[in-house]
Formats: C-alpha cells, sequence, structure tokens
C-alpha cells in the first residue's frame, strides 16, 4: 500500500484541509468499525503509540488504533487558521512538527511568500517535509492545496511546489488550486495567479483548478434544494450544510460549504488507493491516461450528486442520470462547458455499488454528444471503488483533460494585462528582495503560450485523424 502526504498552504489551503481530514475521519469511522490500523487507512494516517517511555512516537504498523496522526504539512505565514485547527476536534490529528507558522502574514503579495519567505524558510520547510517521508513505506504522491489570489497561497504554495519536485523529484504532485473571481477584493489577485500559474505549469504532474464562483454556485444549489418544500425535511439536523462541528446550535463558518466541495473531490480522487475495488484506478494511470502533454496537465473536475457534498437525506438519483450531470455545466468545479469543447481524455472515478457494464453503458450513450480529440477517440479511463461516499449507494468524480479550461486562464490574462499596463501596484513586488520586472512578463508569455496549445488543439475540432497538422506543443 502507498502513502501520500497532504500539503495545506494558505489560508484557504489549511481551511480545505480541514474539511478535509474531518470528512475523511468520517469515512474511514463508517467502514472501519472495530477500529484497526488497516491498509486503506495507512494511505493518509500514521498509527503512533505516544506512552513509549523515551519521549519518541512509535510507529505502529498493524492492530488497534493507538493515535493517528495526519500524514500532513501545514503551512501558513499567519497563525489564525492554523491555530483555530490546533483549538479545535481535529487538535490530536496533527503533530507540532508538522506546522510552519509566522505572524506577519504575505500581504496578498506573490513575491513575498515566493522569494522573501521563500528563501527565509526553505530549509525549515525541507526538514519537514524528510521527516515527513521517512514515515512512509512507500510514497506516492504529495497533495498541494492552496489559492490563486493571495499572497502565501499563490507566492509560498508554489515554492513549496519547486521544492517538492527537487527533492522528490520520483514522487507525483498534484495540485489543487482555488482560483479567484472576477470580483475578487484581492487588487493583486491577477498578478499573484498569473505568476503562480507559469510555477503551476512547469513544475506540478497534475493540476485540478477549481473556481471560487463555481463553488458559490453550486453551494447556493443546494441551499435552494434545501430550501425547497419537498427537501427542507431531509436535511439532517447535523449535516456539514448546517454545522462544521456537529454542534447543532453552531452556524458552520462562511467557507465551510464551499470548502467540503474541494474535500469531497480529494476523498473521491484518493478513493481508490484507499479502498478495495474491482477496477481500481492509481494515480500514476491519471498522468499517464490523462496528460498527453507536459504542460497540458489542467483537469477539470465535476462531481455528482451534487447533494453528496451536503448530507442531504434524499434518494439517489438513477445512475443513468449520474452520469450525465458528471458532463453538464452545471456540475463542473469551473465556469466551463466540456462539452462546447474538445476533449484530449477522461477519468470516470464511480464509487459504490455499480458495475462496469453500466459504465461502458453509460460512456457508449453519452459518446456521441461528446467532442474527443481525433487520435485519442477512446480517450476513457475508469475506475471502480467499491466503498460509497458516507450515507449513499454510489458518486461519481469525472476527471477532463479539456480544452474549455482555457475560457478561465483566458479571463485571467485579460484581468492581469489591465493591471500591468498601467503598472498598478509594481512597486509592492520589486520591493521584494529577488523580484525582477521580468517575472511579469516571461508569467504573461508563459500563460499566453498556454493558452495557444489550447488554441491549437481547438482548430483540430471534427478533423479526421489524417487530415489534423502537427502540433507545436512546448516541452
Amino acid at each position: 500500500m502507498t502513502q501520500s502526504v497532504l500539503v495545506q498552504v494558505g489560508q484557504c489551503g489549511n481551511q480545505v484541509g480541514c474539511r478535509f481530514w474531518d470528512l475523511v475521519l468520517r469515512e474511514h469511522a463508517n467502514v472501519n468499525k472495530k477500529g484497526i490500523y488497516d491498509e486503506a487507512l495507512s494511505n493518509f494516517f500514521r498509527n503512533v503509540d505516544t506512552r513509549s517511555t523515551n519521549g519518541d512516537d512509535i510507529n505502529l504498523s498493524k492492530g488497534t488504533i493507538r493515535s493517528l496522526k495526519a500524514r500532513a504539512v501545514l503551512i501558513d505565514m499567519e497563525e489564525g487558521v492554523v491555530n483555530e485547527l490546533l483549538q479545535g476536534p481535529l487538535r490530536d490529528v496533527f503533530d507540532s512538527k508538522q506546522l510552519i507558522t509566522d505572524v506577519s502574514g504575505s500581504g496578498n503579495n506573490w513575491a513575498v511568500g515566493h522569494k522573501q519567505y521563500g528563501c527565509q524558510y526553505r530549509d525549515q520547510i525541507l526538514d519537514v517535509f524528510r521527516k515527513t517521508a521517512e514515515h512512509c513505506d512507500s510514497l506516492q504522491c504529495f497533495f498541494l492545496i492552496h489559492s490563486m489570489g493571495g499572497g502565501t497561497g499563490s507566492g509560498l504554495g508554489t515554492f513549496v511546489l519547486n521544492l517538492l519536485e527537487d527533492e522528490f523529484p520520483e514522487v507525483y504532485r498534484f495540485v489543487t488550486s482555488v482560483y479567484p473571481s472576477a470580483e475578487d477584493d484581492v487588487i493583486t489577485s491577477p498578478y499573484n495567479s498569473v505568476l503562480a500559474m507559469k510555477e503551476l505549469t512547469e513544475h506540478a504532474d497534475c493540476v485540478l483548478p477549481i473556481e471560487n464562483q463555481s463553488l458559490i454556485d453550486i453551494v447556493n444549489k443546494i441551499n435552494q434544494m434545501a430550501n425547497s418544500r419537498k427537501l427542507a425535511s431531509a436535511i439532517k439536523l447535523q449535516s456539514t450544510l448546517i454545522s462544521g462541528q456537529n454542534e447543532v446550535k453552531r452556524q458552520e463558518k462562511p467557507f465551510d460549504a464551499m470548502n467540503n466541495i474541494v474535500a469531497n473531490l480529494l476523498l473521491n480522487l484518493t478513493s481508490s488507493a484507499r479502498f478495495e475495488g474491482s477496477l481500481n484506478m492509481d494515480l500514476n494511470e491519471i498522468t499517464m491516461n490523462l496528460v498527453p502533454f507536459p504542460r497540458l496537465h489542467y483537469l477539470v473536475s465535476s462531481l455528482t450528486p451534487l447533494y453528496t457534498l451536503a448530507d442531504v437525506n434524499i434518494p439517489t438519483r438513477r445512475l443513468d442520470q449520474m452520469f450525465t450531470d458528471a458532463f453538464s455545466k452545471d456540475h463542473q468545479l469551473m465556469h466551463a462547458d466540456p462539452k462546447r469543447n474538445l476533449y484530449l481524455a477522461c477519468a470516470l472515478m464511480v464509487r459504490g455499488n455499480v458495475q462496469i457494464s453500466d459504465v461502458r453503458r453509460n460512456i457508449e450513450r453519452l459518446k456521441p454528444s461528446l467532442q474527443f480529440i481525433s487520435w485519442n477517440q477512446e480517450g476513457w479511463k475508469t475506475s471502480l471503488c467499491s466503498i460509497p461516499p458516507v450515507g449513499h449507494t454510489h458518486s461519481l468524480l469525472a476527471l477532463a483533460n479539456n480544452t474549455c479550461v482555457k475560457s478561465t486562464f483566458t479571463d485571467l490574462k485579460d484581468r492581469f494585462v489591465k493591471l500591468y499596463k498601467k503598472k498598478a501596484h509594481i512597486h509592492h513586488y520589486l520591493h521584494v528582495d529577488g523580484m525582477e520586472q521580468s517575472c511579469f512578463t516571461e508569467a504573461n508569455n508563459s500563460l499566453s503560450s498556454l493558452i495557444e496549445e489550447y488554441n491549437q488543439l481547438d482548430a483540430t475540432k471534427g478533423l479526421t485523424s489524417a487530415n489534423v497538422p502537427r502540433l507545436s506543443i512546448a516541452m
């Protein structure tokens, strides 16, 4: 069994991480009734005996659960969110040796996070990662969670990504990046996002881009379902929609519902690594099958059914409807319509009591409405995990390498250029040691090149394999 490490950077990364650890513990508790430390738990947790006489933690590879410690590294240049974690119900899951914090923050400045704090904390961050890796028998993947709009998430987050590539080149780097909306209240978010994107394009194995506005829209949809007369009586009092900490009287924090969506994405993505199934999908199969060109590793994700995210007690949708929903624009975690764009490849990660024949039947049913690139018309990858999400019979996570991501990237580039033409706020970045104006032009050129690569692919829509010109993809 392989192990994975969750790397939480910045306020957003740590808030999403908090929801992930809560939900993953709930999921394993639902399956592991006897309290035995098994291979499923070992993927994200160590079993530690804290009663050793010499004061050192002793890792127990099997037997009764003593004290579960998350395979996680928590980094933030403000103490607030991490301190809140350490005072909350998950405090015993984290080891103080896994935490790296400061007090002043990055001031919504990519350069402060990447250049200043990156250099300042480099050795300490490396030391934590090395010690975390030493506790793993077979470390397979680092899952990095961060936001693109702030300073710590975008700047220090991508600095950490570079460190992981240098220090652990054989370990996969999957990045969940939360992109700001156009109405974001951080004026410098376009700078931070474009500067971060250059690093993601060059140093990540897979990036799962998620848009804030899409999360807001999905949460609003869930709330409409919950408030409708038909479903109002079906909400559990202690659902994640109402309470983040299982306290009926205490309202959840403003972003908990949105963070639950991202946490559920990671739960479904890692389900094959944690549980048995008739057709499991390893993480290396995702990169091998969904990333035909090294720079084009941005995967659009969709989750269905949506109400799995909110613990709503209503009947699960018909299986065929679940597959249909996964390809509708309303279920995408980005503002995009993959049906109107070109698929390079697509993965379907199904959980629950579903047969492979059901999956194949739905693929054949949906194929005519989806445009796949000419040289990969059968570009499907499927997995079946027998353990469904808590409280449901089945669920589906779809990961698509689709040219629809370019619309988000184009909008981001337009917002960047609008600021950069006026050189607005540039001086805040250039005051940081190691930051030069060429960083902005290089980042903009990198993003423009990426968009052009997607445009080249889109230009091949409708062409047969024999008529497709050779693509000039940057390596």
